[in-house]
């Protein structure tokens, strides 16, 4: 078949093929530009993290720390994860609300879809991005255990393609993922996590009062918290002087969101809740399960922030007068600096002795 190039050339020729170009860009039929490819790599530790002070857990922890680190990607993303196990004990990484079209053995269940990475060993994941929201990726061996009280857990953060007019305005972003410990085993790895086990440490993003973080915020600020059920319990958190629009479960939009003043984050739950900072002042966001406000019966303790509104003057008698300020407790900074994997040095753990004594 032989193409006259003059045809080409013309001017009615040109002019239908730029009118395609647009229509494909304004349709986006062109969507390349959007979607990118991700490669992360990751480790399991053996480390031990301090909850808060006078209380440390041994725990499997991804690249050391515990949340694991924040992957922050887009939707329709190709990602690419390397996991090396330095544990001691087999693993997976489970990629919950990521739904694998096509990609079902990298759903990360042993047994399942693949052999458990043991120790030593290194396994690639490899799958698409085909929902936006507030995921979050965890061990799937032994999630009694590894899971709920060995912090085998981290945020994954997948931003829509089309975000909402609600969505746009937001300001600040926090993630805020629950847990708790049992400081029976707190030092023992291979128990705990049983049905007559009772949890005695209760958590936000792995740290219990006083050892959490305050959310500085400025009057006008449209915050959104992002809350995760990371462990095996229900959290009642619940927020005080100020409406929680819930607008997003699962990671899911919800057609029609709905105020609380009280979230309940049940296991594997995700709640996005957008709050309008209008109201400056000091006030608590805690767990209403009144048990949970303890650090092993010791009050107060538990998943524990403080709104501080920018200009409000702090009494020498506030808890937290002199707190050394670390605005990525709640992986604020590390959202705003575009996509990738982002680690914190707040949230890693110290090397276990028996560890480094049989390295």
């Amino acid at each position: 078949m032989t193409i006259n190039l003059n045809i080409l050339r013309s001017p009615t020729v040109t002019c239908y093929l730029r009118n395609i170009l647009i229509f494909c860009f304004l349709s986006g039929i062109t969507t390349v530009s959007w979607a990118e490819q991700r490669e992360f790599d990751m480790s399991i530790d053996e480390v031990a993290v301090e909850v808060t002070p006078g209380f440390s857990n041994k725990v499997f922890a991804f690249n050391g720390q515990v949340p694991g680190p924040l992957l922050h990607v887009k939707e329709g993303d190709d990602v690419m994860v390397h996991v090396t196990n330095n544990s001691t004990l087999p693993h997976t990484v489970h990629w919950h609300g990521v739904n694998q079209l096509g990609s079902w053995q990298q759903d990360g269940v042993p047994g399942v879809t693949q052999n458990a990475i043991q120790p030593g060993e290194s396994y690639t994941y490899r799958f698409n991005v085909d929902r936006p929201g507030t995921l979050w990726y965890h061990c799937h061996v032994n999630v009694w255990e590894h899971v709920a009280i060995r912090g085998m857990w981290g945020p994954l953060i997948v931003d829509p393609k089309n975000p909402s007019a609600l969505e746009k305005e937001v300001t600040l972003d926090a993630i805020l993922m629950m847990s708790t410990w049992q400081s029976p085993y707190a030092s023992v790895y291979g128990k705990g996590g049983s049905p007559q086990d009772v949890s005695d440490y209760f958590s936000v993003n792995g740290r219990s009062f006083p050892a959490t973080q305050p959310i500085r915020v400025k009057k006008g600020d449209v915050l959104r918290m992002r809350f995760v059920g990371a462990g095996d319990e229900t959290h009642q958190m619940h927020m005080h002087g100020h409406d929680m629009l819930v607008t997003h479960k699962d990671g899911y939009p919800l057609a029609n969101p709905y105020y609380v003043d009280t979230v309940p984050v049940g296991p594997g739950e995700r709640y996005d809740v957008i709050v309008k900072m209008n109201n400056p002042g000091l006030f608590i966001l805690h767990d209403h399960v009144d048990k949970h406000m303890t650090n092993n019966g010791a009050s107060m303790g538990g998943p524990v922030t403080i709104f501080e509104y920018e200009g409000v003057k702090l009494d020498d008698w506030y808890a937290w007068k002199s707190k050394a300020y670390d605005p990525n407790f709640f992986y604020s900074g590390s959202l705003k600096q575009g996509y990738g994997l982002f680690n914190s040095a707040l949230f890693m753990g110290a090397i276990n002795e028996q560890r480094r004594r049989r390295k």
